[in-house]
C-alpha cells in the first residue's frame, strides 16, 4: 500500500464526510476547541496493516518521561515497515492538505515534512499526557502551528482502556473525552487556548497513533505571539498545576531569549 493509494482513500473519506465535518467544526460540542472526527477512515484491513507495522515493544522509539508526560515517540520512519511512512506522508500530500484546508476554512496551510512535531507515538499501561497547549510555532518560529491530525490504529480500543484524547475548557477543569478507537481520525485546531491531553492507559496493550501537524504563517488570532508547549495538571493534581506554572514560565523565557523554537525531540508531544 503506497502513499498515493492511501492519499486517495483519505481524500475519498473526507469528501464523503464533508457535511458532517463542516458541521462538527463549526459547532463544537463540549469544548471551545474546534475539531472533527472521521471514523472508519481507511478500509479496516489497511488500518490493521498500519497497526501491525508498529514495533510492539516500541523498539527504536524515544522514551519521554516527566511530570508532564510518559510515552514513546519516533520520527525515524525509515526504521520501520514502509506503510508507516506511507500513511504519515499521505496526510501531508498536497491534495490532502488542500481538502483539509477547505473543510476548516484555513488559508496557507502547510504540512511538516521534517516531522519536527509529527511521526509515530506509542503508549503502554500507565502512560499519559497531561493537559497542555502545543508549542505555537515550527522549529524556526516562521509559522504558527494550526492543526493537529491524529490517526489511531489500535484494534478494539474502548473508553475503559484509558489512553483517550481529551479536550479541556480554558481552566482545565472540565474535559470532553474522545475515545481513541481503531481507524479514527481526529483533527483539532491549535491555538493559545486549545488545551488537550491523553488520559492514563489502563490496559496491557499498545496505543498507537500516527501524528501530523500543519502550520501557517497566519496567526490563529491575527496577533503575534509565541509560547513553548505548556503543561498543567489535571483538576485533582494541584502539585502538578503549581509546578507547571513555574516550568512553563522558565521554558518560555529561555526559548524567547534564544529566539528559537524548541528542539525536535522536545517538540514531539504527539497525542
Amino acid at each position: 500500500m503506497n502513499k498515493e493509494k492511501l492519499t486517495d482513500l483519505i481524500i475519498g473519506k473526507l469528501t464523503e464526510q464533508e457535511a458532517s465535518i463542516r458541521d462538527q467544526w463549526s459547532r463544537p460540542v463540549g469544548t471551545r476547541t474546534r475539531h472533527f472526527i472521521v471514523d472508519d477512515l481507511l478500509p479496516p484491513e489497511i488500518a490493521t496493516q498500519i497497526y501491525d507495522a508498529f514495533p510492539k515493544d516500541a523498539n527504536g522509539f524515544y522514551d519521554r518521561e516527566s511530570f508532564r508526560e510518559k510515552k514513546r515517540t519516533s520520527a525515524n520512519l525509515d526504521q520501520y515497515a514502509p506503510i508507516l511512512a506511507a500513511i504519515t506522508y499521505a496526510f501531508q500530500d498536497p491534495r490532502t492538505v488542500e481538502v483539509v484546508s477547505q473543510l476548516v476554512g484555513f488559508e496557507k496551510i502547510e504540512p511538516d515534512p521534517s516531522l519536527y512535531a509529527g511521526g509515530l507515538s506509542m503508549m503502554f499501561k500507565g502512560d499519559f499526557l497531561n493537559p497542555h497547549i502545543d508549542n505555537s510555532h515550527d522549529a524556526k518560529r516562521d509559522r504558527y502551528r494550526r492543526l493537529n491530525l491524529l490517526y489511531y490504529v489500535s484494534p478494539d480500543w474502548k473508553l475503559e482502556n484509558g489512553g483517550n484524547f481529551e479536550l479541556w475548557d480554558d481552566d482545565c477543569k472540565v474535559q470532553k473525552t474522545l475515545t481513541c478507537q481503531f481507524n479514527r481520525l481526529v483533527v483539532m485546531e491549535t491555538n493559545k487556548l486549545s488545551w488537550h491531553s491523553v488520559s492514563p492507559v489502563q490496559i496491557d496493550a499498545p496505543r498507537c497513533c500516527v501524528s501530523n501537524y500543519f502550520f501557517s504563517e497566519i496567526s490563529p488570532d491575527k496577533t503575534d505571539y509565541f509560547h513553548v508547549t505548556s503543561f498543567t495538571g489535571r483538576p485533582e493534581e494541584t502539585g502538578k498545576r503549581a509546578i507547571g506554572i513555574v516550568d512553563n514560565a522558565l521554558r518560555n523565557t529561555v526559548s524567547k531569549v534564544l529566539k528559537y523554537g524548541r528542539g525536535k525531540d522536545q517538540a514531539n508531544t504527539k497525542d
